[in-house]
């Protein structure tokens, strides 16, 4: 091109070489796209019944409205574990140990905290017998987040995220899945 030809192509394109090795205009480059659809995310809520697991679920409540998005409020029972109901105060140590009854009572605590919520129950078994009954229960968590495709997992933890947690914490191990954000209340309303 000398200094008073003009060029054809568009302001900023390079020009390319063709097949015998002439230069040729560069064309844009086209993109197809897909028209985005707008995502429904899911708020998973790993509920015992403690004060910190309720706390959890009046904050993801709370996203949920702000964000008109799902919450899914996960009970996990393991079977044939009494000793790890009295542990978190499903059962005094002379009541008979029924996995149904607690699911039952459980289900009421959730529903006077959010009657909107979606309930699940698992009751993961024993896959492993070197597995503790909380590593039973952080597994079967992490597979229903992924079942539900959870975006934030809220986690009621004292312990969660700390150097040191105690043995019986699911709050540690589940926050260390990188598949979902993880939010995790440590404190009450009350204190």
């Amino acid at each position: 091109m000398g200094a008073a030809e003009t060029c054809d192509r568009p302001q900023g394109a390079r020009p390319r070489i063709g097949a015998a090795g002439e230069s040729a205009t560069a064309r844009p480059a086209v993109y197809k796209t897909r028209a985005a659809t707008p995502r429904s995310m899911t708020y998973l809520v790993p509920f015992d019944g403690s004060a910190l697991a309720e706390a959890a679920l009046e904050r993801a409540t709370e996203f949920a409205e702000l964000t008109d998005e799902e919450v899914v409020a996960l009970i996990v029972i393991p079977l044939d574990e009494r000793d790890f109901a009295v542990e978190r105060g499903w059962i005094d140590e002379s009541e008979r140990y029924d996995p149904d009854e607690i699911e039952s009572a459980l289900e009421v605590r959730i529903r006077a905290i959010a009657s909107d919520v979606t309930i699940r129950c698992e009751r993961p078994e024993d896959v492993s017998s070197v597995a503790s009954v909380t590593t039973d229960v952080v597994r079967t968590i992490r597979a229903v987040a992924q079942d539900v495709d959870a975006e934030i997992v809220f986690i009621g933890s004292e312990n969660a995220g700390r150097v040191s947690t105690p043995v019986s914490s699911v709050g540690a191990p589940v926050s260390e899945d990188p598949r979902y954000d993880v939010h995790i209340v440590r404190h009450t309303d009350d204190g």
